[in-house]
């Protein structure tokens, strides 16, 4: 079974999806949200596509560790994913990282028209691998 990697923003949502052994992460798409349920359906989708038994979503705490409310916009959509689908929801600190899939993509020499159309994806990508390697 695969882990579903999510950055989850206002207006879009960044997906990485594992291997199958649960080592690599890689970026998939960034979805342009549209509305609750057709971005719960597009996330439904994506969890039989790629048969997937956990969802990794970033939690974007403060700089403190914190909570705001960000966070609160997180937990409120993955619960009413959860109300469409019984797969595993875990919260991974993301803290930074979309700080880092920026470097990355720069030190990659993606020009930075090029870098908003894939940042939440590479973002995605970092939260998910940052949940593999711990594991």
């Amino acid at each position: 079974m695969r882990k579903l990697g999510m950055d989850f923003g206002d207006s879009k949502i960044g997906f990485a999806i594992s291997d199958p052994l649960g080592i690599f992460a890689s970026g998939i798409e960034t979805y342009k949200r549209k509305n609750l349920e057709q971005d719960i359906a597009h996330i439904c989708s994506l969890i039989e596509e790629y048969n997937v038994d956990t969802l990794v979503v970033g939690l974007p705490l403060n700089m403190d560790g914190t909570s705001g409310d960000r966070v609160e916009r997180t937990k409120e959509f993955c619960a009413e994913l959860s109300k469409k689908t019984d797969i595993k929801i875990v919260y991974s600190d993301e803290r930074l990282t979309t700080v880092m899939a920026e470097k990355m993509l720069i030190s990659n020499n993606v020009r930075r028209e090029d870098r908003k159309k894939v940042i939440d994806k590479v973002a995605a990508t970092v939260i998910l691998q940052n949940f593999l390697d711990r594991k």
